[in-house]
């Protein structure tokens, strides 16, 4: 008597992907006939698809009588996601919401292109209602993914591509401007920016609202970038103060790198205020623990979470008149650095 074969796992898009040697992006587009992909692309997805046997896998109808699991999908490594209290209190807002409605709310990591794979067989499964997504760099496949599964997303932050997914964010323009604004009202004359990934409109949105005060106070502007991280931080300060030694002012894109910011300028002898005045942004718990303690721009993230959640239940009940974007406001907080 022979055994039959053992099945493997299901083929996933990033398979197809792989085997036709384009990005999963490509394979999504020629699946769903978009145009702008060449025939010869076309040819190598279709030949991959019908060699793995693909099955494409669309995820349940979007009107639900009971919505019973939320996926958050966070595209960060283990490392900050743990270190960066920004995931625990977004997630933490939007568990709060769901909970009323008794929606369990499920944890995915994407580390990196190894990871979606497994997110996709999870979400092919009908295993998740909809997916929270936090973090997405600009181009990452995921997006496309979701959309070719008919996944029902909303993200964390205002996408690169506009119109490519509905999302909630804070004024991350307005609220840089306004600190920035301050520094250079209150006297500073070289005020240097530490600014986010260029691939994340996050990033791009606090760098442009530096620009803008800059601008706007006829001043010369000069960016360092960092990575949200306190080490990144501390490097670009490093950096900033080898070429511009006579910088009096610093306007670092996030609390973390404004951490680090502050253990390069003692380092250096600097003093902070006296000598170089530092503004973060997100007014994350340590703002109030730094030596000094840290002026920083505040935006509400667990509202935020809180309002992903919300938004995304709707639309699985059905909800047709959902706003493609909630964006909310932000403060500055003054305290001793700047």
């Amino acid at each position: 008597m022979t055994r039959s074969a053992t099945p493997g796992p299901r083929p996933t898009l990033a398979d197809v992907a792989a085997l036709a040697g384009v990005s999963p992006a490509t394979a999504s587009r020629v699946l769903n006939g978009t145009a702008g992909v060449s025939g010869s692309a076309r040819t190598e997805v279709h030949n991959a698809v019908s060699r793995l046997s693909y099955v494409r896998q669309r995820a349940r109808a979007s009107r639900r009588a009971k919505v019973s699991s939320i996926a958050a999908v966070v595209c960060e490594d283990g490392v900050r996601l743990f270190a960066d209290t920004f995931f625990s209190r977004i997630l933490l807002g939007a568990g709060q919401a769901l909970r009323t409605g008794d929606i369990q709310l499920v944890l995915l990591v994407v580390r990196g292109p190894a990871d979606h794979g497994s997110v996709e067989r999870y979400l092919s499964k009908g295993l998740a209602d909809g997916v929270l997504l936090i973090s997405a760099h600009d181009r990452d496949p995921l997006v496309p993914m979701l959309r070719a599964m008919r996944v029902p997303t909303v993200a964390a932050g205002r996408p690169m591509t506009p119109g490519e997914l509905p999302y909630v964010d804070a004024d991350n323009r307005c609220g840089a401007y306004e600190a920035v604004n301050r520094l250079l009202k209150s006297g500073r004359r070289k005020v240097v920016s530490i600014a986010g990934p260029p691939d994340m409109a996050v990033g791009a949105d606090r760098r442009a609202g530096y620009r803008d005060a800059i601008a706007e106070a006829d001043a010369v502007g000069t960016i360092a970038y960092g990575d949200f991280t306190p080490t990144s931080g501390e490097h670009a300060m490093q950096r900033l103060l080898e070429h511009h030694p006579d910088l009096d002012a610093v306007f670092a894109a996030s609390d973390l790198m404004a951490l680090g910011a502050l253990r390069a300028l003692r380092r250096a002898g600097r003093r902070v205020p006296d000598d170089v005045a530092v503004v973060g942004f997100d007014d994350a718990p340590l703002a109030l623990h730094t030596d000094p303690r840290l002026t920083t721009v505040r935006q509400p993230v667990e509202d935020m979470g809180e309002a992903m959640a919300r938004h995304l239940t709707r639309r699985l009940i059905g909800e047709v008149d959902m706003p493609p974007a909630t964006v909310f406001p932000t403060e500055l907080v003054v305290r001793d650095s700047g």
